[in-house]
């Protein structure tokens, strides 16, 4: 959702780097630059207006011009600024003292709260609760049918006495669920209510009367990410007529420009509590403002990334694998392969899990470009082999790759580069085990187990430095090229730098071995 904004924040920065120190003119040129992309954006203007302010004040003041990097503290203006108006800190789930905790969702119809519901319940789940989702929702046709099937799929509980479809008494099924969550042993309800095509007077009463009735801990406004402005002006409205304590994005992962997501915590003074990114009801977390930050200026988010894999991988079956590791490369078998693929497969989409990384913003055609079903080929060549071939693959020859084919589906060179691939990966991830560093990547002096350290039999030659040039001309556009790639951040570790192109990355072989075949 935020790819073209992120996109015209990077140019604008791009400019600023390699600059010893910047002027008004730099700063105004920015600001401008800035301004231009979040009404791009679909961006509230008077959010916009107070943002391009702040930037500009706190550019032209010292921190700016007293720093080392004017360029990265400009930047680094522009991040906290944005933490700001996405919320400041993340805002966590009040609950009751006495349960059951009552969580009341409310918004227009079509905004995917029956769904979100599920996708809440569920994460509720995982965090411990045993949440009952209410069918308050009477009204849309096949609502109360909907949110049986999402609850069931959540593996939560669900309370929905009356058919709907226009039949029942939505007020009498929320007082009534409390009761019947006390009786059950629930301690979080979930109230889903009815929405409108528009906000009306008849919409605003019923979720009043709901309100009154069972007094929630929580009311969580649904917006649709997707449609814009229109989004800040319904959450107003709703705001000042029944009144919401938090927001709950939805559709975060469609292709509209963002600029609900900016606008909707500093216009209605309420916080994103929750994101809804995608339809399976994993896709679903609570909204970190400096974490989203991040991701907008393409500096990833690797918090996140830590907490999904802390999510899927235990402890003690990664102790495990590095223990085998260890001990040598043979350890590690085609099984062990297939099991570490099949756990990094449950923490998501490929492709988001990559745009989580830092740098990877320069690789977005390449990782939108992905395809999730090369894993499933991958998983399905193993899974046609016996337990002694996944065991010790050098025992595959021409006819055991031929009928591993066929048992597959895939042709025969195939299997041939899939067991290739998987011998370089053993021994890159042995050798990282045991400390040998990434293969591939030069020596750094004082790290254990990085190549710097010497061979036996072969005394090291001392590397030479690069020569500098003795043109005063020469070498000044030299160090200012080297400034820019500091600046940039790439390089270092193979990943590209703001100032070059997706063309010229290029990964190291091993990790390219590592890729299934195109």
């Amino acid at each position: 959702m935020f790819d073209t904004l992120s996109d015209r924040l990077a140019a604008t920065f791009k400019n600023l780097r390699g600059k010893g120190r910047l002027s008004e003119a730099d700063i105004d040129a920015t600001a401008r630059e800035i301004r231009i992309a979040l009404l791009e954006a679909d961006v509230a203007l008077p959010v916009v207006r107070s943002f391009i302010k702040q930037v500009k004040e706190r550019a032209a003041g010292a921190e700016v011009s007293k720093a080392l990097n004017p360029a990265q503290q400009v930047i680094k203006i522009v991040n906290e600024e944005l933490v700001g108006i996405l919320g400041g800190e993340t805002r966590q789930l009040r609950f009751a003292k006495r349960p059951p905790t009552v969580i009341m969702l409310a918004g227009l119809q079509g905004a995917g709260k029956t769904t979100l519901a599920g996708k809440l319940g569920q994460w509720l789940k995982g965090k411990g609760h045993s949440p009952l989702l209410v069918a308050c929702d009477l009204q849309r046709p096949n609502a109360v049918n909907q949110l049986s099937v999402v609850a069931e799929r959540a593996g939560v509980g669900v309370y929905a006495p009356e058919p709907g479809n226009g039949v029942g008494d939505p007020v009498q099924v929320a007082k009534d669920s409390l009761e019947y969550a006390r009786s059950k042993q629930y301690d979080v309800v979930v109230v889903d209510t009815a929405g409108r095509l528009g906000i009306d007077e008849e919409m605003m009463r019923q979720a009043a009367d709901i309100r009154d009735a069972v007094s929630p801990d929580e009311i969580l406004f649904v917006v649709d990410a997707m449609i814009g402005q229109d989004a800040v002006n319904t959450a107003e409205a709703f705001r000042d007529g029944v009144g919401f304590d938090g927001v709950v994005l939805s559709k975060l992962d469609g292709d509209a420009r963002g600029g609900a997501a900016l606008s909707i915590a500093q216009v209605t003074g309420r916080q994103i509590m929750f994101a809804s990114n995608g339809e399976k009801l994993d896709d679903f977390d609570a909204f970190h403002p400096d974490r989203m930050a991040s991701r907008i200026l393409g500096m990833g988010d690797v918090l996140s990334l830590i907490e999904k894999a802390e999510q899927t991988f235990s402890q003690q079956e990664a102790e495990k694998m590095a223990a085998k590791l260890a001990k040598g490369p043979k350890e590690f078998t085609l099984d062990d392969f297939l099991a570490q693929m099949e756990q990094v497969r449950k923490m998501g989409s490929l492709s988001k899990l990559l745009g989580m990384m830092p740098g990877m913003g320069q690789m977005k055609d390449q990782i939108n470009n992905l395809d999730e079903r090369d894993v499933d080929r991958t998983a399905a060549i193993i899974k046609s082999m016996t337990p002694g071939e996944r065991h010790d693959p050098t025992i595959i020859n021409g006819s055991r790759r031929a009928r591993i084919a066929r048992g597959s589906g895939v042709d025969v060179s195939a299997v041939k580069n899939l067991v290739e691939r998987f011998f370089e990966a053993r021994k890159m991830m042995s050798r990282m085990a045991q400390g040998g560093g990434i293969p591939g990547m030069p020596g750094m002096p004082g790290m254990p187990g990085m190549g710097g350290g010497k061979k036996k039999g072969k005394p090291q030659k001392k590397a030479k430095g690069k020569r500098r040039s003795g043109n005063p001309m020469k070498r000044r556009e030299e160090e200012q090229a080297a400034a820019e790639r500091r600046a940039a951040g790439g390089g270092a570790f193979g990943l590209p730098g703001a100032g070059e192109s997706e063309e010229s990355f290029e990964l190291p072989k091993e990790f390219k071995d590592l890729l299934p075949p195109k």
